[in-house]
């Protein structure tokens, strides 16, 4: 048995573009011929709802239709289980499933998950908050925690761009304490499991998602005007050797500070207290894709 379960709202769709995601899933499961449901969250924690249940059922594969919060909500719910995750991405940065190469028409990706043998892959987990792409504290969680209380309700890439555009020059880096080391004007402090923070931006190009480690990236600014000229580094490579830039294979991890450190799990905001602990969970999930 197979189970789709559709964010409506990601990406910035409508409602109207929720109800065609739901006939098109149909329509695959259909033309499959195995049996399947499909289901429409209706917010903030449906998602690992519908996947733990799906999966008592005794679902073999449970597809997220969705970004990566949506995501991250169902493999939430399918770590250490034999059901699969499969992913359709639709998110604004879709990061998890660009690493994992997954076609961006829905009909394909819903197809390749279908017929993909699982492969099992890595998660993390940070302040007892399960992720599988990154997560991190800094100004990507303080963007993060706009993004989710924006006054216009509007999602979507362009939401998350005029926010990081509005934030950069407010935003003040942080101190912390990272394995007993303090680390000053810490822009960002990234735990990867994968590479990228979507769209193509490569944080940690060297993390891997089945080698049983985490990557931990720190960003220590000189200046914010010099910190912002590094932003296309992202996207055309080499950020990792930037001057103010180390980075580490991790598997665990103790972060403190001496206030509460918010944080994000795969894009999703999280107040945390001030101390964080992190840790890899190997080979933690099984993952459909060709």
């Amino acid at each position: 048995m197979i189970a789709i379960i559709i964010n409506p709202l990601s990406g910035g769709a409508s409602p109207a573009t929720g109800r065609r995601r739901a006939e098109l899933a149909s329509d695959a499961l259909a033309r499959s011929g195995e049996e399947g449901e499909v289901f429409l969250t209706e917010g903030r924690g449906h998602g690992r709802e519908l996947a733990a249940a799906a999966s008592k059922r005794g679902a073999r594969l449970v597809i997220a239709w969705g970004g990566d919060g949506t995501i991250n909500e169902i493999a939430s719910a399918l770590v250490f289980n034999p059901t699969a995750l499969g992913i359709v991405p639709s998110g604004s940065g879709n990061g998890l499933a660009r690493e994992l190469k997954i076609r961006s028409r829905p009909e394909h990706a819903i197809a390749d998950a279908m017929r993909a043998s699982p492969r099992l892959i890595d998660a993390g987990e940070l302040g007892g908050r399960l992720f599988v792409n990154l997560a991190g504290l800094g100004f990507d969680a303080h963007v993060a925690a706009c993004f989710d209380r924006d006054a216009t309700g509007r999602r979507g890439l362009r939401t998350y761009a005029r926010l990081t555009a509005r934030e950069i020059f407010r935003y003040q880096a942080g101190t912390y304490c990272v394995d007993g080391v303090t680390v000053d004007r810490a822009l960002l402090v990234t735990i990867a499991n994968s590479g990228q923070f979507g769209n193509g931006a490569r944080v940690a190009p060297s993390a891997r998602l089945d080698d049983g480690l985490l990557d931990l990236v720190i960003f220590q600014e000189r200046t914010r005007v010099g910190a912002i000229a590094t932003i296309p580094r992202f996207f055309t490579g080499g950020f990792e050797r930037l001057r103010g830039v180390t980075v580490r294979k991790i598997e665990r991890i103790s972060i403190t500070a001496d206030r509460p450190i918010p944080f994000h799990v795969d894009g999703e905001p999280v107040e945390g207290g001030t101390v964080l602990e992190g840790r890899v969970l190997p080979s933690a999930l099984r993952v459909a894709v060709r």
